[in-house]
């Protein structure tokens, strides 16, 4: 077989970086065992100089996979189980209530689980549409970063759920409850234990809750304002330490540091000799876990089903995206994405920091990296 040329990808960034879309990103493509594709584009700062390949980004809910992966890490050493209702470690979560159409509470058929919070199907929401959840969601200042993961599901819990428990897949604050969560199980915060269980092991330097001030010159930054609807862009500040260790969004990143993360569950768990989960476990974590479960919306896109932490292709029609049946991946709102396919024994990030670019960037990856093949 030739060896394929991932330069489209680039092309591709150069010319909406030249549109004005873009203020800089960087890509990188691994395959079978090597680094084939790793380039920047672009500038760091709009304006400003260019984009080094070790420029730090906010990867928002590229963080959901990493905080996925401890919480499986615990369940392989028997001191957390998938099956345990969430009250069970956070007391806020104990007789929980939906909220229905026309404004009655019903009590929860069921509580929710730890699989329920890993695979979005524990009844909560981001709150994204108008209606009462999102009133009641903002009023009890949900996704404050000057709340503490203790503080946020102890106000989060005892509001109404959207959904009953298993009934739906809707995106949410699962993931932020699942690091308070594994805060209560291990005792520490959710930062000191990504770092012992795995950004340390993996040599994940650049990857946490904030930036070192060390690094804040190679912190990635949009552009003031979205260059196609005129909106302001405003990311989170992550120079200072917050009180928030958002499991759900919260963590910086660059593209050496996650492609050790992503080498890793390409690895099946194993990484330059260093095993940190199972195989089966990766083949769990990536399988899909919904099923029958209906996923209303436009967040999974049709052919996609969703494991414990991200997104997999269930085949490969239907999605408006190329990709192999069995790939998985997930992107960040501050525009970011990833894609891993072990048919192909290959793995593939866009890094930017464009929030109105990210869902042409989820098309963009795959389309451009998996046509080379």
């Amino acid at each position: 077989m030739p060896t394929p040329s991932f330069a489209p990808l680039g092309a591709a960034l150069r010319r909406r970086i030249d549109d004005g879309l873009l203020p800089g990103a960087v890509a990188l493509v691994h395959h079978r065992g090597e680094t084939a594709y790793f380039e920047t584009f672009g500038a760091r700062v709009p304006g400003g100089e260019a984009m080094p390949r070790d420029a730090v980004f906010r990867i928002y809910s590229m963080t959901k996979p990493i905080v996925s992966l401890a919480a499986l890490m615990l369940v392989e050493q028997g001191r957390l189980l998938l099956s345990q209702r969430v009250d069970e470690w956070l007391q806020a979560f104990a007789n929980q209530q939906v909220l229905l159409p026309d404004g009655r509470r019903v009590p929860a058929q069921r509580a929710a689980t730890v699989h329920d919070l890993l695979r979005h199907t524990a009844g909560l929401s981001y709150g994204w549409e108008p209606g009462l959840v999102q009133d009641a969601y903002q009023a009890a200042r949900i996704g404050s970063r000057a709340l503490t993961n203790a503080q946020l599901t102890a106000a989060l819990g005892p509001l109404p759920l959207a959904h009953q428990p298993g009934s739906a897949w809707e995106y949410s604050r699962a993931t932020d409850v699942l690091g308070a969560l594994l805060e209560a199980v291990c005792g520490e915060p959710l930062g000191a234990l990504l770092q012992r269980m795995v950004l340390a092991p993996l040599g994940m330097r650049d990857t946490g809750f904030h930036v070192p001030e060390r690094a804040h010159g190679r912190i990635a930054e949009p552009f003031a304002q979205d260059p196609q609807t005129g909106a302001a862009i405003a990311l989170a500040d992550v120079t200072v330490p917050a009180p928030f260790e958002s499991g759900g969004g919260g963590l910086v990143s660059t593209a050496e540091d996650y492609a050790r993360f992503l080498a890793l569950l390409l690895g099946q768990g194993t990484h330059a000799g260093l095993r940190l989960a199972g195989r089966k476990t990766i083949a769990f974590m990536t399988a899909d876990h919904l099923g029958a479960i209906p996923a209303p919306g436009a967040v999974l896109p049709p052919g996609y089903g969703f494991g414990l932490g991200v997104a997999v292709r269930r085949e490969a029609g239907l999605a408006p995206r190329l990709a192999s049946a069995g790939s998985y991946g997930w992107s960040g709102v501050g525009g970011t994405v990833f894609l891993v396919d072990p048919q192909e024994d290959l793995f593939a990030m866009v890094l930017a920091q464009a929030p109105g670019q990210l869902d042409a960037l989820c098309d963009l990856l795959p389309n451009t990296v998996i046509s080379a093949l």
